[in-house]
């Protein structure tokens, strides 16, 4: 699965006679809207990206009912649909409106806050106590009838369990007040290939833990002024998609966040074309005002 970032990249117009609130789409995803109509991004990550938009909060939607009309795949008109909205044909209102289309057939499915809401939790692949005190706490917000409040019940439970695995399972690089944990190539959100058109793409998902007593902002406004990109011994290469809000992502102490960056297809902006060469070593590089580290990718 490649990241929610290179998912959003994807995103492209489809019309519906719906309306609803949106938040101003970012004008990089247009840039990037070409991107599945190329055949550089599969239908699978088209849909991961639509949720990935609504579930972060860029675009509202209203609760939708799918329809008993499923569809078994995206229509073959959205594709042809692509270039108009990336061109300005059809306006970010129209692009918006389209979202429910797929919602309604089913092919993207996301939980609204005012939904009622089934918990299922993955079961503990061990013994160990601290995951299944944390599986225990978020069992019992599963019986809280309100579902704001099932919410904030859920999401502190539900961060510190994906905290907890990063902490088990990832290696761990130490930049001053920032701990950042990386799961490797091959993880979810970790990806590395070739499209079918010959470009590489990279996908990098990392988690950032802000182990000090201050907040901490992490930087990235834009392709040239970001604090990470990827360094292949003689060239850095800048992203081609990322999911910071505003350039920065703001850490409470004790608080962490997972970040997406994806690297493949110039999108302007100081940006650059990734490139592949299986002679060479790869690193995802931290270079924030606090401190720096380099990652290796071990890209195959």
């Amino acid at each position: 699965m490649k990241t929610a970032i290179t998912t959003i990249a994807a995103i492209l117009l489809v019309t519906s006679t719906a309306s609803f609130a949106y938040a101003e789409v970012p004008s990089w995803v247009k840039s990037n809207a070409g991107w599945w109509a190329d055949g550089t991004i599969s239908e699978n990550d088209f849909l991961l990206g639509i949720e990935f938009l609504i579930k972060d909060g860029i675009i509202t939607v209203p609760p939708t009912s799918v329809s008993s009309e499923t569809s078994d795949g995206v229509p073959s008109w959205v594709k042809s649909n692509a270039g108009w909205w990336a061109d300005g044909t059809i306006s970010d209102g129209e692009f918006v409106n389209g979202i429910q289309h797929l919602m309604m057939a089913g092919l993207i499915s996301v939980v609204f806050a005012d939904e009622p809401q089934q918990i299922t939790s993955a079961e503990p692949q061990n013994n160990d106590s601290k995951l299944t005190a944390l599986k225990a706490e978020l069992d019992k917000c599963s019986e809280i009838t309100k579902a704001y409040k099932r919410i904030d019940c859920q999401k502190p439970i539900e961060k510190a369990m994906t905290l907890y695995n990063y902490q088990m399972s990832a290696e761990k690089f130490t930049v001053g007040p920032i701990t950042y944990y990386w799961l490797g190539i091959g993880s979810e959100g970790n990806e590395f290939e070739i499209s079918p058109t010959g470009q590489p793409i990279l996908s990098v998902r990392v988690l950032a833990e802000n182990t000090s007593s201050e907040i901490v902002a992490l930087n990235c406004t834009s392709p040239q002024i970001c604090a990470y990109d990827v360094w292949d011994g003689s060239m850095a290469f800048k992203y081609s998609g990322m999911d910071f809000t505003s350039g920065q992502i703001a850490l409470n102490p004790n608080d962490s966040r997972e970040f997406n960056i994806l690297f493949g297809p110039n999108i302007g902006y100081g940006g650059t074309e990734f490139e592949y060469d299986s002679s060479k070593n790869y690193e995802f590089r931290i270079s924030e005002n606090f401190g720096s580290a380099s990652i290796p990718l071990n890209l195959e």
